[in-house]
């Protein structure tokens, strides 16, 4: 017995480099094809030669060949070309369909994958490849109940495949995965929509009305905010409108039990760095009125060391009067601040003759 070193064998990419430059065998045509004298063709066409269920048989067979290497993409091409010879054969085509499905579900393309085996199916209900392949497209497009449809389809005939074994339990650990995702969607909505039940009864209380603008903006994270104590306290933005120079400032967390001063001193404080807007330094607290417009149009003019709530609790209406309350305009509320004097009078004018009065 020779007990010497054996060459070892040439591994199957190799073999297919060979391949590749034999015109019986060419995937694609060099650049320099042209200069080449007749026999290409001639070689190349003997792959054509014979029936149509001989040439589909050479070109699995090459397909066959490329997919042992893992060049799906070309094994797919000549796979291809197998089918489309038009075999009568239907043991072969079942074959070329399900080769065909396997280097469809390396590249990703599940719904070649489905196709290819839902034709197989459709002449033969129990082929385990198809519905071991089928079934493994669903998984990867996220389709558990037709996977696992499939796994038990295939576990009727088998009960031993490992394969399908193995497909059913990631099936249903997909499907597991999907019921808790959706169970927690369900509680979440459920608890926005109770968060939004409770904010707008608190809103409703302090005479608070929601509006929407035409082409508003909704997309802001300034929000009222309702706290969960007991009572709870809430907080909202509020805009500060300097009507005299078309300028605004806002508040975005303005607590309801917080005065009005404390964030006027804040933006105008008597000493520090003033708005650019303000170049001759009048708006200072003192001589600022505030305001505040209500839906029927009322005009509320706002004492400084009044809250938020304070202000709220003065846009009811009185008893016996159509309902009113302050607009929460786009998710926030509007307060005018106005210079003492002429342009404070000056703009209650406009306001009242916008009222018609």
């Amino acid at each position: 017995m020779n007990t010497l070193p054996q060459p070892a064998n040439r591994n199957v990419q190799s073999k297919l480099k060979e391949f590749d430059s034999v015109p019986l065998f060419m995937t694609s045509l060099s650049e320099d094809a042209s200069n080449q004298n007749e026999a290409l063709d001639a070689l190349q066409a003997l792959i054509h030669d014979g029936t149509p269920d001989e040439i589909a048989g050479n070109f699995k067979a090459q397909g066959n060949d490329y997919v042992k290497a893992k060049r799906y993409r070309e094994a797919l091409g000549f796979y291809n070309q197998a089918i489309d010879s038009k075999p009568t054969d239907q043991a072969l085509i079942e074959s070329l369909l399900l080769n065909r499905a396997v280097c469809n579900l390396e590249l990703k393309n599940y719904g070649s994958v489905l196709r290819d085996c839902s034709k197989v199916l459709s002449s033969n209900m129990t082929s385990l490849k198809a519905l071991y392949r089928s079934a493994l497209a669903l998984i990867a497009l996220e389709r558990p109940l037709e996977a696992i449809d499939c796994c038990e389809r295939g576990l009727l005939v088998d009960p031993e495949s490992s394969g399908l074994i193995s497909a059913l339990s990631k099936a249903k650990n997909l499907k597991e995965k999907q019921e808790e995702r959706e169970r927690l969607k369900v509680q979440k909505l459920q608890a926005q929509k109770r968060e939004e039940q409770r904010l707008s009864k608190a809103l409703k209380i302090r005479n608070i009305i929601i509006v929407s603008s035409p082409g508003g903006d909704t997309s802001s994270d300034m929000r009222p905010v309702l706290s969960a104590d007991d009572p709870p306290n809430l907080t909202l933005p509020v805009i500060f409108l300097y009507p005299q120079y078309s300028q605004s400032d806002i508040i975005s967390a303005f607590d309801e039990h917080s005065v009005f001063t404390e964030h006027l001193d804040v933006m105008f404080p008597p000493a520090g760095a003033r708005p650019g807007w303000d170049v001759t330094g009048e708006y200072i607290v003192p001589s600022l009125s505030l305001y505040a417009q209500t839906k029927r149009k009322r005009l509320l003019k706002i004492g400084k060391k009044m809250t938020l709530a304070d202000l709220c609790q003065s846009a009811a209406a009185k008893p016996g009067e159509e309902a009113d309350g302050l607009e929460m305009v786009d998710g926030h509320l509007s307060i005018i601040v106005l210079l003492k004097g002429d342009v404070e009078k000056r703009w209650i004018d406009e306001f009242k003759c916008e009222r018609g009065f």
